[in-house]
């Protein structure tokens, strides 16, 4: 994987396709990390983009089924980086206004929507599947309200 996160720190793009399962989060939570780290992020910035691939790819794990492929890409355009995790699943994740705390999910994709810069889930364009992704400010991290 060192490759690959050196050529995205030189390219603005990082991409690859994974098998979602629950024991392989945190190597690509590291992935993600060094990949903004190498583009100059700032230490909220890897936290949050840490978080939220975890959230992404632990979601995948819970909702896609028997085939958990996605594709993790990582894009950064001017100081700004979004992290996209593309399923299998056309079921588009819904977030209220605010979670109810005693629940057993629905807090996650909520935190990550209040903290990012911007958040979005969409369907592909073929309707194959969803994409639900995030942005932030590099040198920022979390969004300030």
């Amino acid at each position: 994987m060192t490759s690959s996160v050196r050529a995205a720190c030189d390219w603005g793009v990082f991409g690859q396709s994974l098998t979602a399962d629950a024991r392989g989060i945190e190597g690509w939570r590291a992935v993600a990390g060094d990949v903004v780290r190498g583009w100059g992020a700032s230490p909220d910035a890897v936290e949050l983009v840490r978080l939220g691939v975890s959230e992404l790819i632990s979601n995948v794990v819970r909702h896609v089924g028997d085939q958990p492929r996605c594709y993790l890409r990582i894009v950064l355009i001017g100081s700004e980086v979004t992290v996209q995790v593309f399923d299998r699943s056309v079921r588009i994740p819904v977030i209220g206004a605010a979670p109810d705390w005693d629940a057993e999910d629905g807090r996650g994709l909520w935190m990550l929507r209040e903290m990012a810069t911007r958040f979005g889930c969409e369907r592909t364009r073929r309707g194959r599947g969803k994409i639900v992704w995030f942005s932030c400010d590099l040198s920022r991290g979390c969004h300030a309200p």
